[in-house]
């Protein structure tokens, strides 16, 4: 099969995350990306076993040339690499490539079809524009850690760089969006992406709701604010579900299957409102009823009755999981040791096909006697 984005090629300033993951997803795609790294190579490469994680999560398949961009000859080689490319990505401190002569507007002079997407902390036109910002001021700055963690409890980060990650998935819609374009016009274009603007956009659907209600959302640990049963934990005999039942129809069906028909005329539990007011009760009698079964058969027993249900499960159990597997979720890769390791792989399939596996992560500079 020939993947879309077959004879695109990317050229990518990138450290850590946002750019790099993007990246990733780019060369998924079948994009040809050269990866122009310090001579100290990605910064990641240098901070431990995390850094480790991400260089193997988020480098396979692409090629690394090593580049002194403060040296005239090194920058002549990123002008040349650049000349034949149809994308930049990067992710440097603000204003680093412009002051390098490597910015948009350099760049797009002589190459206007050229997509330049730039990704920062902060909104390149903000009073922040020019501060440090990595995954955690995205989060803490977004909203996102006032609405994670206990009510009673600190707010929380997300136990993942969910920023870094959701403003690698806004670039490759802009790298696509404007591949489109180019191919309608043959004019290229500049993006910008924030860490800031992504993790408020995540939570779209809460601003919404903020809306609607005019009480401004806050953290209340598992389950949702204004329906009940919605992701709320419940304990089985082997381990742990969490469960949404907040539709009249799913409430009556739950209420049913657990034997406990006459929740539907206690007051406590007439509406969702009420539901949540007393939800400790609530989660009671459902854990009542499905505590003594093992996790297998109580998601069983509540998928049979159309109502929604998961596992709470660790990354181990993850890996092992059926729909996993079958669906073609992981990929492997091979780390510039020459080991395989098993990653995430595209979150979707295009007609069927995932993207090549066995994909090796470069070394430092790997490809720099010949980048082209």
């Amino acid at each position: 099969m020939t993947l879309p984005l077959a004879g695109i090629r990317v050229v990518e300033f990138g450290h850590y995350i946002a750019a790099p993951a993007a990246t990733q997803l780019l060369s998924d795609l079948g994009a040809d990306v050269v990866k122009v790294e310090p001579p100290a190579g990605d910064q990641a490469r240098g901070i431990g076993a995390y850094g480790e994680g991400i260089v193997l999560a988020y480098n396979r398949g692409k090629r690394s040339v090593v580049l002194d961009l403060k040296r005239e000859d090194d920058r002549n080689t990123a002008l040349e690499l650049v000349a034949a490319a149809d994308v930049v990505v990067q992710n440097l401190r603000a204003g680093t490539l412009a002051r390098l002569g490597l910015g948009p507007a350099d760049l797009r002079a002589d190459h206007p079809g050229l997509i330049y997407v730039s990704v920062s902390g902060f909104p390149a036109r903000g009073p922040s524009a020019h501060r440090a910002g990595l995954d955690i001021a995205g989060q803490a700055e977004s909203g996102l850690m006032s609405v994670n963690g206990e009510q009673d409890g600190d707010p929380l980060r997300v136990g993942f760089p969910i920023a870094d990650v959701t403003a690698s998935y806004a670039v490759v819609q802009a790298v696509l969006a404007a591949l489109v374009r180019r191919g309608r016009t043959g004019e290229g274009g500049v993006a910008e992406v924030s860490l800031l603007a992504a993790a408020i956009h995540l939570q779209s659907a809460m601003w919404g709701e903020w809306q609607v209600t005019g009480r401004e959302p806050r953290r209340k640990g598992n389950g949702q604010a204004t329906v009940a049963p919605a992701a709320d934990l419940v304990h089985t005999a082997d381990g742990t579900i969490v469960l949404s039942a907040y539709t009249p129809e799913h409430f009556a069906r739950l209420c049913r299957l657990i034997d406990r028909p006459w929740m539907l005329d206690d007051p406590r539990f007439a509406d969702n409102p009420s539901r949540v007011a007393n939800r400790t009760a609530l989660l009671a009698e459902i854990t009542g009823a499905l505590g003594m079964l093992d996790t297998e058969k109580c998601l069983g027993l509540l998928a049979d009755h159309g109502i929604v249900a998961a596992e709470v499960r660790g990354y181990r159990d993850v890996a092992e999981a059926a729909d996993v597997r079958a669906g073609g979720v992981m990929t492997t890769g091979i780390g510039p040791d020459g080991d395989r390791y098993v990653i995430p792989s595209l979150p979707f399939t295009l007609d069927g096909v995932a993207p090549p596996a066995d994909r090796t992560v470069p070394r430092p500079g790997a490809d720099t006697p010949g980048w082209s």
